[in-house]
């Protein structure tokens, strides 16, 4: 699965806060994720993202 630091994902279950979205911030074996809605962030194994991804939405690359 091709997900790259600046993606927004959207996953299955949502936050706490009512937000489904979710920028990466770190990937590897865990990704680190900051919700959309709040701010909070989450460290997560790679295997349970991956399981969990509903959609992806690429960074725009501006240069």
């Amino acid at each position: 699965m091709d997900i790259n630091v600046g993606d927004v994902i959207k996953l299955k279950k949502q936050h706490p806060c009512g937000s489904s979205l979710w920028e990466v911030l770190r990937v590897g074996m865990d990704f680190r994720l900051k919700c959309q809605g709040c701010g909070h962030q989450v460290m997560i194994p790679r295997k349970l993202v991956e399981k969990n991804i509903r959609q992806i939405t690429k960074k725009e690359n501006i240069q």
